[in-house]
């Protein structure tokens, strides 16, 4: 079990690059200015995925765009925060520019982590819980190394146009963030933690994903957290000693 000590901060599903470049440049600013106020004191950031609405990496090609947000990682990977970064549904192609260029830490799956001597599972929360049979059916056909290979082949121009013409009908490109809380017995991730509770105990489940910020009790020493988004809430969670809290950043 991967031990963490000190402050860290969790963070996810900003989906840069939508619904256009220049209102995107307003979130990453925002964003930017977050990673500015957090950097004193920041031992370890990660990233639940989902950071960009789409990301592809060719062998000799890097996506046009973010600049300054590579920059402001780069920088502050320097300047010795650890990045741990959980690939989500929208980049899971990310391949090894993040390791190799920003020394971040890649996962791929759900891990188990002990912050702060808390027990915590964390991920980015895509195709886990019951049901979603189509969604996991999609994700293997997209993960396939083969298909992978294939979708390379494409030249970057016409892959990029293809990928944002589909994200375009998405939540993210249109801002149309789910804000529904179904309640307890209907949110897949905290049913998906209330089974895994009876089986192991963990002080902190923490996903990404549901683009909607909650802090649930799960049990007097068992709390769920969906860190939510940066299209609109801007919320992330942070070590506060041994505990874990939700926040909002206003600028």
């Amino acid at each position: 079990m991967r031990e963490l000590k000190g402050t860290v901060y969790i963070v996810s599903d900003c989906h840069f690059g939508v619904p256009s470049r220049e209102e995107s440049a307003i979130r990453e600013a925002k964003f930017i200015q977050w990673l500015d106020e957090i950097k004193t004191n920041a031992d370890y950031i990660i990233l639940l995925g989902d950071i960009f609405d789409f990301w592809f990496e060719y062998r000799h090609v890097v996506p046009r765009g973010h600049t300054r947000l590579l920059g402001k990682f780069a920088e502050l990977s320097d300047r010795g925060i650890k990045f741990i970064y959980f690939t989500g549904n929208h980049d899971f192609w990310i391949q090894n520019y993040f390791s190799e260029e920003l020394n971040f830490e890649i996962f791929r799956t759900l891990q188990t982590f002990l912050i702060n001597d808390k027990k915590v599972l964390i991920g980015h929360g895509d195709g886990i819980g019951p049901k979603d049979t189509g969604y996991k059916l999609m994700k293997a056909v997209f993960e396939a190394r083969i298909n992978r290979w294939l979708y390379a082949r494409l030249h970057p121009n016409f892959a990029f146009w293809l990928a944002y013409k589909v994200s375009s009908g998405s939540r993210a490109a249109n801002g149309n963030v789910d804000e529904i809380y179904l309640g307890e017995e209907k949110e897949r991730l905290i049913v998906f933690s209330k089974t895994m509770l009876e089986n192991e105990h963990f002080d902190y489940f923490i996903f990404g994903h549901r683009h909607l910020a909650l802090s649930v009790p799960l049990s007097p020493v068992s709390t769920y957290i969906n860190t939510g988004e940066w299209i609109k809430s801007f919320s992330y969670a942070q070590t506060e000693g041994a505990e874990i809290v939700l926040k909002y950043y206003d600028a």
